[in-house]
Formats: C-alpha cells, sequence, structure tokens
C-alpha cells in the first residue's frame, strides 16, 4: 500500500483491455481513495502483481492474451489477494466456474462504479479467506498453503481446489466452532445464493480423504445446529 496525505491508500490493478471501461474506472476509483493501477493484458498484468503486489486485483474475464480466470487460478497458487472478476456474461456456470478457481466476487456488465466499489470494500472488511501461513500440523496431517498440498504422515493426498481452500479454513481456525454462514462466506463468496447443502458435500469429501472412519470422524465434528470444528492440536493424541 501507499501512503497519501498521512494515510494508506490500497492499491488497486484494474486488468481490462476495454479503454471506454478502464479509463473512467481507473479515475472513479482515485476519487474513491484507490492507488489505481491499470494493465490491459495478462502479460502486463502479471509484470504489475510481480513488482509491486496490489491490494485487490480487479480483473476481466476476456483479454487479448488469454482468459482471466486461468490468472486468477495461477495467482491462487502463492497469494490470496482478492480477485474481483469482471464479466459480459451473466450464466451461473460461468459465475461458479470463476470462484471455484479462485475469485471472491463476480460482476457482471454492465455495471455501476459505485457498485463495484461496494464490492471492493465489502472484500476489504471481511478480509482475505484465511490468513496466507506457513505449514500447518495438526497430528498426522500437514496442509502446506504456499505449495498447496496435503500429506498424511508424509503421503500426499490429492484435493480439489474448493477443498483444499475448506480444509485450509478449518486447519487455520483449529479448535473453533465455524458457524456455516462464516464458513460460507470465507470459503465460497458472501453473495452465494445457492444451498448450503454444497458445504455438507465438500465436508463429507474431505472426511473421506483424511479421516479413518468417515461415519466417526475425528479431525472434522459437526456442531448440531451450529457448524464446523477441526480438532485442535492439542486434543489429537
Amino acid at each position: 500500500m501507499r501512503r497519501y496525505a498521512g494515510c494508506v491508500k490500497p492499491r488497486i490493478l484494474l486488468v481490462e483491455d476495454e479503454s471506454s471501461i478502464a479509463e473512467p474506472l481507473t479515475e472513479h476509483l482515485a476519487r474513491e481513495g484507490f492507488d489505481a493501477v491499470h494493465a490491459a493484458t495478462i502479460a502486463e498484468a502479471e509484470r504489475v502483481i510481480d513488482k509491486t503486489p496490489p491490494d485487490v486485483i480487479v480483473m476481466d474475464v476476456m483479454l487479448p492474451d488469454g482468459d482471466g480466470r486461468e490468472l486468477a487460478r495461477k495467482i491462487r497458487l502463492t497469494s490470496d489477494v482478492p480477485i474481483v472478476m469482471l464479466t459480459a456474461r451473466g450464466e451461473e456456470i460461468d459465475r461458479v466456474l470463476g470462484l471455484e478457481l479462485g475469485a471472491d466476487d463476480y460482476v457482471v456488465k454492465p455495471f455501476s462504479a459505485r457498485e463495484l466499489v461496494a464490492r471492493i470494500r465489502a472484500i476489504q472488511r471481511r478480509g482475505t479467506a484465511t490468513p496466507r501461513r506457513g505449514p500447518i500440523t495438526i497430528g498426522p496431517l500437514t496442509l502446506d498453503p504456499a505449495a498447496r498440498t496435503l500429506e498424511r504422515e508424509g503421503v500426499p493426498i490429492e484435493l480439489a481446489a474448493k477443498e483444499f481452500d475448506l480444509l485450509h479454513h478449518l486447519m487455520a481456525n483449529a479448535g473453533t466452532v465455524l458457524r456455516r454462514e462464516e464458513i460460507m462466506d470465507e470459503v465460497w463468496d458472501p453473495h452465494w445464493f445457492g444451498p448450503t447443502k454444497t458445504l455438507d458435500v465438500h465436508i463429507s469429501w474431505l472426511r473421506k480423504k483424511i479421516e479413518d472412519d468417515p461415519s466417526a470422524p475425528r479431525f472434522i465434528t459437526t456442531v448440531r445446529g451450529v457448524g464446523f470444528r477441526f480438532v485442535a492440536p492439542d486434543d489429537v493424541a
């Protein structure tokens, strides 16, 4: 972040190739107190990110040199920087795919600059999904957020992207009961309108991969009427 007039200006990277959108939006973001940087291509965006990592990335899906969702996936391998995707396509499948690849929010064109700023500030208020940190070891399980790997006693366990994000959030808050709504907001999307059954499905998949007996889990327990709890490190025999 940059300091400006005694305060910190969040750096926003706008990746958008349409100048009719990028120019007025960059100006509006600056008026709203952001340090707005514009990139018209994926290659240019990668150079900006490598040089000065932004605090939030606002990125179009369709770019001259590739798909913005692939860049989002690549960014997620090493960073939890909030990502807002812009797209002209409003179909639910496109929105869900973007979220699965690591986007924090999805805005369909046409949109108002005021709406986008509100979405950015909402993301900033809740922070990133789970602070990225070093490997987390609880009992036989070791999860490495940077490498996005999970091992049980040195043996790799394959996880889908959302399974990993969910397990990371649970293990990073081990010993704490997490409410269903809070998990959905942090791991999926605060604007999620689908059934929360998807959380139960992902919990079931994780249990099948990490528990000795998924029907009697010792790592991920259900707190009825509230949510889920990952066993605290001191509670693992």
